[in-house]
This record gives C-alpha cells, sequence and structure tokens, in this order.
C-alpha cells in the first residue's frame, strides 16, 4: 500500500460571514481559486499544475452559489487544465476534512498520485435553505430528531456534562486571547495565504469599488471577557447557559493541501510536510450532535496503532465551548495541547472548509513546536457525527520557526 503525504497547504483568511464581512462582495470560487493558486505555488520548482489528477472540495451546503459542482468550478477558475476534474463532497462541518481522507484512501489504494483536497464556505453569500423542507416526519415522531438546532444540542450538552455559563464563558475568553496573541505575533502567517478583495464603499447610493489585500481573520476580539460574556442572553433555550459568544462564529473561508504518494513525492524531489496516517467518522444521538469527536477519537487512536497520549496536538472545532468542553471532560484530555491558537468561537467557522483549515493550522503549528509528531483534527458534525483524523509531521533539516515556504 502506498502512503498518502501532504506536500503544501494553505488558507484564506477567515472574513466574518455577513453584511461587513472581507468577502461579502466576492463570489466563492473567485477567493477559493486564489488559495489554490497560492497552494500549489508552495509544492516546489519540479512541479506543474498538470501533474494534478483531481481536485476534491468539501462544502456544507452545496447549493445557490455553492452549487453545481463548485469544486470543479473552483479547478477552472484557479486557471487549471480543462483536462483536471474537480468533485464536490458533503459531510457538513467535516467536508474538508472528508475531502482529505477520500483524496488520500485514494493515494493509498494506487488509484493516483498527485491530488488537491480542501474545503470553501461562504455563508454571506450562500445561506441554509428552511430546514423544514427537509423535515422526516416519521423521523421526528420516533427520537431521531435531526430537526433540533446546533444550539439546543449545546444546551443539551451543558445539562448532561453539568458545563456551567461561567465555564463556556471562559472558554470563549480564552479562545479569543489565545487567536489574538497567536495573531499579533505573527504565528498564522505560515498557513495563510493573502486574497485580494473588494472594498465596496457608498457615497449618495452608488457604490465605489476598490481592491485591497485581505490577510488577518477578522473574528478575532482582543477585549473579550468574562464581565461582558456574563451579561449575554441565551439564545437556544429559555434558562439555557449557551451565548452568542459562546457559539462559533459564522465565517466564510478555504483551504487546500496537496497530497501525493510516497513515491511520486521521491521521484519529484519533494520534501513531504506529513503523513495522512488515519480517519474515522462515527455517528452518534442527533440531539447530542457535539459529542461525536469524544466516540471518533478513539476509534482514530486505534486503527492508527496509538494512544490519545502519543498526540501532541490536537485542533479540535469549537463549534460550542459547551461541546468542546463535552468532549474534553468525556475523554480526559489534555486541554494544554488542544487549539494552542485559538478556536472557531475566535476565529470563526466556515463549515465545509474547517476540516481543511484546521489541518492547515494544525501543520502550522506542528512546524514550530519541533518535538511534536502525531497531530489530530477532530469536529462535531451535523445530523449527529464525528470525525477524526491524525497526521505525522515528518522533520526536516529546513524547519525553523521562519515563513513555511517549501519552493
Amino acid at each position: 500500500m502506498e502512503e498518502a503525504y501532504i506536500v503544501a497547504y494553505g488558507r484564506s483568511p477567515i472574513g466574518k460571514g455577513r453584511q461587513g464581512g472581507a468577502y461579502y462582495y466576492e463570489r466563492p470560487e473567485d477567493i477559493a481559486a486564489q488559495v489554490l493558486k497560492g497552494v500549489i505555488a508552495r509544492v516546489g520548482s519540479s512541479f506543474e499544475s498538470q501533474m494534478i489528477e483531481d481536485i476534491v472540495v468539501g462544502c456544507s451546503i452545496p447549493e445557490n452559489m455553492q452549487g453545481m459542482n463548485i469544486g470543479r468550478r473552483i479547478a477552472l477558475r484557479a486557471g487549471l487544465s480543462e483536462q483536471i476534474p474537480g468533485q464536490t463532497v458533503n459531510r457538513f462541518c467535516a467536508s474538508g476534512l472528508q475531502a482529505i481522507a477520500i483524496a488520500s484512501n485514494a493515494i493509498m489504494a494506487k488509484q493516483a498520485d498527485i491530488l488537491v483536497a480542501g474545503g470553501v464556505e461562504f455563508l454571506s453569500t450562500t445561506t441554509f435553505n428552511n430546514p423544514e423542507m427537509t423535515n422526516n416526519l416519521f423521523l421526528e415522531e420516533n427520537g431521531r430528531h435531526l430537526s433540533t438546532s446546533m444550539g439546543l444540542t449545546a444546551e443539551n450538552l451543558a445539562e448532561k456534562y453539568c458545563i456551567s455559563q461561567a465555564d463556556q464563558d471562559q472558554f470563549a475568553v480564552e479562545s479569543h486571547r489565545k487567536a489574538y496573541h497567536a495573531q499579533v505575533n505573527g504565528r498564522f502567517e505560515d498557513e495563510i495565504i493573502p486574497v485580494q478583495v473588494k472594498n465596496v464603499k457608498f457615497h449618495e447610493g452608488r457604490p465605489y469599488v476598490t481592491e485591497m489585500t485581505f490577510k488577518e481573520d477578522q473574528g478575532i476580539r482582543s477585549d473579550t471577557n468574562r464581565d461582558q460574556l456574563k451579561k449575554l442572553p441565551n439564545v437556544f433555550k429559555q434558562g439555557g447557559t449557551v451565548t452568542a459568544a459562546t457559539s462559533s462564529q459564522i465565517s466564510d473561508g478555504a483551504s487546500f493541501v496537496v497530497l501525493m504518494s510516497s513515491s511520486k513525492a521521491k521521484e519529484l524531489g519533494i520534501q513531504p510536510i506529513a503523513k495522512f496516517m488515519g480517519y474515522k467518522v462515527v455517528g452518534v444521538e442527533p440531539d447530542m450532535m457535539g459529542i461525536g469527536p469524544a466516540y471518533a477519537i478513539p476509534k482514530v487512536l486505534d486503527l492508527v496503532g496509538l494512544n490519545i497520549e502519543d498526540i501532541d496536538l490536537i485542533e479540535l472545532n469549537e463549534a460550542f465551548a459547551a461541546q468542546a468542553l463535552a468532549v474534553i471532560k468525556h475523554l480526559g484530555l489534555n486541554q494544554n495541547i488542544i487549539n494552542p491558537n485559538g478556536g472557531a468561537i475566535a476565529l470563526g467557522h466556515p463549515n465545509g472548509a474547517t476540516g481543511s483549515i484546521l489541518t492547515a493550522r494544525l501543520l502550522a503549528e506542528m512546524r514550530k513546536q519541533s518535538q511534536s509528531k502525531y497531530g489530530m483534527v477532530t469536529m462535531c458534525i451535523g445530523g449527529g457525527m464525528g470525525a477524526a483524523a491524525v497526521f505525522e509531521y515528518i522533520r526536516h533539516k529546513s524547519d525553523l520557526n521562519g515563513a513555511y515556504d517549501r519552493g
């Protein structure tokens, strides 16, 4: 069996997914194409884009602006050869990670040598359709509550695991604190691909459009504190504990990795960055959606033959503070190795792109932490699921704390 290696990675800065967000006047494939080109450019001079055999793109709402196989549109918009196909996959919040797993599995099965995988989600341009259109009466009447809002599933976990609003507020404050510290100290620079965006201002009802470079995540609030957060109302349940500040931000973003077989990387003289070791998805009770990672993590560790103590860094998607804390409490995880640079509460959660964004964030941080070897990306998934993947970082003498540059 072949081994699948990541040889390049990168992500866009994350924008607020609403009016006033950096991408509000952009099309998803236009921004994603810039990120894709930036990631491909990082592979190295011996690599040519026509070597790519497929583009696999995760997207949790492949409809409207993100419909009609956006994976193919991104490939063409990036100027890649018409002979390079593209596909779009949907596993809600794990879509980007699922795309990486699909591409890795194809390489390991010797069906391909070079693939690109990642994700895109622009919630400012592609909103959710009315969920009532898809509700199934039989499932709802027989305890399979797929219509339960994500916020209520977080409330359910807060109650089951005795997680107070104060606990959640403190978690949110820490997420912003860590993210702000990482941003001002340049810890995201290795993973971010700056993009050109439209800056639209109106005067007397007429738009004036200029172009600007967007290069920093937009959702971080440096002044977040517990005194502010404890005054916020709960938003999902009367008498509940979950607030807007302890929920992940609605966001826009894109991210990609280039994956290559071990034999092809050796042939081209390209240094691998990390090896894809394994991936697992599990199902859980839909009303307890957020606990999914607590069951996916043991399964993927068993698959790759590791223990939780072997894992040096974990990127756990912060769908909600209550949800993340429930997973940590359920497994007794070491919080010191989880989300060292903040999570989705501060940085945002562009659903279908999150898995690949977290992969880029994990690898960038592992490069800086010279003793780290095994890293994990994990998240809960709408509908009552959880996913987790394990990566092994490959050390090279050139791995220093400078900018990431494999070119």
